[in-house]
């Protein structure tokens, strides 16, 4: 059975040290009491949650999955009293508004929980997390009546939330949704229609699911523009607001998935159901698009979640596991051969793992603390950066770390030869489950769009360049530093890169729109890979002041492994950079018929 141990050192140095997020939100309005003692105590605490909770669950829960019967989803056994206990732990509301219940801390921390909870069990995790995602647009984007009477609930986590947009004709392409909202004339919609692939749709947790569905009003325009946001609960409230009489929506049937089988994957039917509109008409998608967003940073916290699972059960084998010798001499004389470890291209997987891994968790925590600066800030042109660096981040993180999510969880599989390939060892789960983060909340292939034909054009290119200025400073401050030119040089090249191909595909684009599509996964790439070099460099540079007075080891191995990402992941931007340049012919030219 694998084992998993919360990350709490390295989490504790990218928000203290690192990022000095501790001064930083601490300066916010709200977040007076936010001290190192507290975010230490809720890491602390969040880590044997994960640890000693969930984790055990997490390969039986697998091996049960969800149960359909009569319309009803039964979770597998002791997840019902395991979200009994997180609800009771406060744990769902960290990050929520003191005036609905919640706790009032920084998203920053619910972030870092956010990756404990998805190496512990990815599964569960989606119960709460659609939950989040639900609030957030609500919040933003309901009237008062419906905040006061839904919100509370959900955000103390008895009532759960979810996301309806895909339907058997249409994913991405939502502007073909055919679910219809007809107004009653108590100023409440009859929701008709259905909707599939929605995470948490019917399950037993909770005392009532509340839906956010996309439909179209009578007469709506056609495509996107016709589209709104409809708040649907599976029970409606009575007069104590407590779950009433059933609303006319029910589960057909549940998906037989490849991986997150403990989370229930549903066909959900509305047949008339009562729903009532949030936000304005026919601008259901842009009041989505809130939760969206928020979603698709969770899903790539789940490629760090199990990219960190994978990483330490791997080296664990590694360590144990004995075959052949070492290539320059015997490492373990006592022993019939020796451990996996002493073998390059073991050690090639592990190392490629871990750098990802901890470069992903550096750049995860910048992102919310931009996203606490954006909501709380009193300058609004800090707020506006700050915004600007989420949105155009979001993609990157949604598409790279479940990208190397997958990559990294399938190496570690392979450190473990045929073991990895058995069901008990665990590691064939990590796998399965990391699959999907690519597919769902947009795939990374809409990601990758999202950045080339949106984020680099928008407000005349402000985003791009915003964060190539910054950047640019972080090199300018420390071209002088000869302790730091094996990192801020290829930073350099890298950064250089990414600014000539921006600038290129911008301008290719003009001439043919295809190239955007085209180069757009191969872009974000780069991109991410020249934003891990900037965490990278800044990370050996804490390390490199504060190794001197360390006996654990821990400064050295961070310089270690950034020179390991350096010479051996951030060279594949070359690569990357020809076959982007290569153009779009290469891919169009071929006739649809020679497919």
């Amino acid at each position: 059975m694998p084992s998993y141990k919360a990350p709490i050192r390295d989490l504790q140095f990218v928000f203290h040290e690192l990022l000095e997020a501790d001064e930083t939100l601490g300066s916010l309005p709200g977040f007076d009491e936010v001290s190192p003692d507290l975010v230490d105590a809720i890491l602390e605490e969040g880590g044997k949650i994960c640890e000693e909770l969930l984790h055990p669950l997490n390969q039986s829960g697998d091996q049960e999955g969800c149960r359909f019967e009569d319309g009803q989803v039964t979770t597998p056994k002791g997840f019902k009293e395991a979200y009994r206990t997180f609800i009771e732990g406060g744990w769902p509301s960290l990050a929520a508004d003191p005036e609905l219940g919640g706790q009032g801390l920084p998203e920053t921390i619910s972030f870092m929980l956010e990756e404990m909870l998805c190496s512990a069990n990815v599964s569960f995790s989606l119960y709460p997390g659609l939950t989040r995602g639900a609030i957030t647009a609500l919040s933003h984007h309901a009237n008062d009546e419906l905040k006061q009477q839904y919100l509370p609930k959900m955000v103390e986590g008895t009532w759960s939330g979810t996301m309806c947009l895909t339907e058997p004709h249409c994913g991405t392409d939502l502007g073909l949704v055919r679910t219809r909202a007809v107004p009653n004339d108590d100023g409440s919609y009859a929701i008709s229609g259905t909707k599939i692939f929605i995470t948490g749709g019917e399950h037993d947790l909770t005392d009532n699911i509340i839906h956010l569905v996309l439909a179209r009003l009578p007469d709506a325009p056609e495509g996107v523009r016709g589209i709104s946001l409809f708040l649907v609960p599976k029970r409606l409230p009575d007069a104590n607001n407590e779950p009433g009489e059933n609303n006319g929506v029910s589960c057909g049937s549940i998906e037989h998935k490849m991986g997150i089988k403990a989370s229930a994957t549903c066909v959900m039917n509305f047949d008339g159901a009562t729903g009532f509109l949030v936000g304005p008409e026919n601008k259901g998608l842009a009041c989505m698009f809130t939760m969206m967003n928020s979603e698709r940073l969770a899903i790539g916290m789940q490629g760090l979640g199990l990219g960190e699972v994978a990483y330490q059960n791997a080296v664990a084998y590694a360590k144990e596991r004995i075959q052949s010798r070492s290539a320059t001499g015997i490492k373990a004389p006592d022993k019939a051969a020796d451990p996996l470890l002493v073998h390059p291209d073991i050690r090639r997987m592990l190392l490629t793992t871990r750098a990802y891994n901890e470069g992903a968790r550096a750049l995860a925590t910048w992102t919310a603390i931009n996203i606490d600066l954006a909501h709380r800030h009193p300058d609004p042109q800090i707020r506006e950066e700050a915004d600007d660096y989420v949105a155009l981040i979001t993609p990157i993180i949604k598409a790279f770390f479940s990208d190397y999510g997958y990559e990294t969880t399938t190496l570690c599989q392979q450190v473990y030869g045929g073991h990895g390939y058995i069901q008990e060892w665990g590691m064939e789960q990590f796998v399965r489950d990391a699959r999907i983060a690519q597919i769902y909340e947009g795939t990374n292939g809409i990601q990758a769009l999202d950045l080339v034909r949106r984020k680099l054009f928008i407000n005349d290119g402000r985003l791009p360049k915003r964060f190539f200025s910054l950047l640019d400073s972080y090199i300018a401050e420390n071209r002088d530093d000869a302790a730091l030119a094996e990192f801020i040089d290829p930073l350099r090249e890298a950064n250089t890169l990414l600014q000539e191909l921006t600038a290129w595909l911008v301008a290719e684009s003009h001439k043919n729109p295809d190239e955007l599509g085209a180069a757009a996964t191969d872009y974000l790439r780069i991109f991410a890979l020249t934003t891990f070099a900037w965490l990278w460099a800044r990370m050996a540079q804490v390390a490199q002041n504060k190794q001197d007075n360390d006996n654990s080891g821990f400064y050295q191995t961070k310089i270690n492994t950034a020179r390991f990402f350096m010479g051996r992941l951030l060279p594949q931007i070359h690569g990357l950079n020809i076959s982007i340049r290569s153009g779009s012919d290469l891919m169009m030219a071929l006739d649809e018929s020679a497919f």
